[in-house]
């Protein structure tokens, strides 16, 4: 059941429980936190960027001066949290009149429905809104819609977009940016990334969200500066799902040969709705055997209607058995879905502690000289 009129999906307090997600937003990371926990998921927070007010207002504030004297036909403006940055820098410089008189006189295209948002609580109005919410296609609009020799003003969103800079300009438009805020990635001495990075890695969590591209770069490269970019990249492509607000944070994902889950609308609601619907529809394993059904939602097992939370090792080894549906699986094969160097001896301390953790005596049954099977 879904709330129509947020996009998100309805609360239920259990719709989650047992799935671990990791969230990279900064600003609004509030809002994703409370949706996943309130509906029983555990939440690894950690901001692999940083929106960042620039340490000298001087250059803002000579771009403003700028647009004031030059009268732009046209502004883009890209985000709400730019165009409110924009005006506060303004007012503070005593700016703040001349700038709403400069873009009275302008045509203002908005990317999205949140910069239309910031654009109206400055007391102006917008002429139209981008295609698909993105900024190229909000130049697209401008080359399609407009003639050729005009001033552009474009308020960057964190990182300069040249490629969309020089498009404008080979049409033959004067271009002018201001940049109210800049991005940083995550250090590389940040604790909460590195927890990020190896939790990836030992896929120990169901979903990563994502709200911006620089979000995802900033996790690559803080999986790059700790060795662990090869094991980031193929636990996304295998057990742990990344999902995005939209088309343009998915794109540095496919660019690293990553499927990203993304909704059809792209809004904080829809990315909510999304990721419970795929972890309770298509993460959650089921099988049943002679000691009662058995069910897997995230790191925790449901046997015989009693939930047991398992520890990283004990669900690896509990994944591989479930995989197999009632066939046997080697040792070694154990051994390998435990941990690549991981010998027999330790996997077989670690398969039985997951008979302890399970409960339910054979249930994983050895199969002499083979392996081991759950008894279906």
């Amino acid at each position: 059941m879904t709330d129509e009129r947020s996009g998100i999906a309805a609360f239920r307090p259990d719709q989650l429980a047992g799935f671990r997600i990791g969230v990279t937003s900064d600003r609004r990371s509030a809002d994703l936190i409370d949706a996943f926990e309130r509906r029983g998921a555990s939440v690894l927070h950690a901001p692999t960027v940083h929106m960042q007010h620039a340490a000298d207002d001087a250059p803002v504030i000579a771009d403003t001066a700028r647009v004031i004297a030059d009268g732009p036909d046209v502004l883009l403006a890209t985000t709400s949290y730019g165009m409110r940055r924009w005006f506060e820098v303004a007012d503070a410089a005593g700016l703040g009149e001349d700038l709403h008189a400069a873009l009275s006189g302008t045509t203002i295209l908005v990317r999205g429905p949140k910069a239309r948002g910031a654009v109206r609580a400055a007391g102006l109005d917008d002429a139209g809104m981008s295609d698909e919410e993105t900024t190229a296609s909000l130049v697209s609009k401008v080359m399609a819609e407009f003639p050729s020799g005009i001033t552009v003003a474009v308020q960057l969103h964190g990182q300069t977009d040249e490629t969309q800079l020089e498009r404008l300009r080979a049409a033959g438009n004067r271009v002018l940016t201001v940049a109210p805020y800049t991005w940083s990635v995550a250090e590389d001495t940040d604790e909460r990334a590195t927890r990020l990075v190896e939790a990836i890695a030992g896929r120990h969590l169901d979903c990563v969200t994502f709200t911006s591209a620089p979000a995802v770069d900033g996790l690559l490269i803080a999986a790059l500066a700790r060795g662990r970019y090869p094991e980031v990249i193929e636990a996304f492509r295998e057990d742990v799902v990344a999902a995005t607000v939209g088309p343009v944070t998915s794109t540095p994902l496919v660019s690293a040969g990553i499927a990203p889950l993304q909704p059809d609308r792209f809004r904080m609601g829809a990315l909510i709705r999304l990721v419970c619907e795929h972890l309770e529809a298509r993460s959650t394993r089921r099988i049943s055997t002679r000691h009662g059904d058995i069910e897997l939602r995230g790191s925790v097992a449901v046997v015989a209607g009693t939930a047991v939370r398992l520890t990283p090792a004990s669900l690896s080894l509990f994944r591989a058995l479930l995989a197999a549906n009632g066939a046997v699986v080697s040792r070694r094969d154990l051994s390998v879905a435990l941990d690549d160097s991981c010998d027999e001896h330790a996997m077989e301390v670690s398969l039985s502690r997951l008979r302890q953790s399970l409960g339910t005596p054979g249930l994983v049954a050895t199969v002499v000289k083979r392996g081991y099977r759950l008894d279906v």
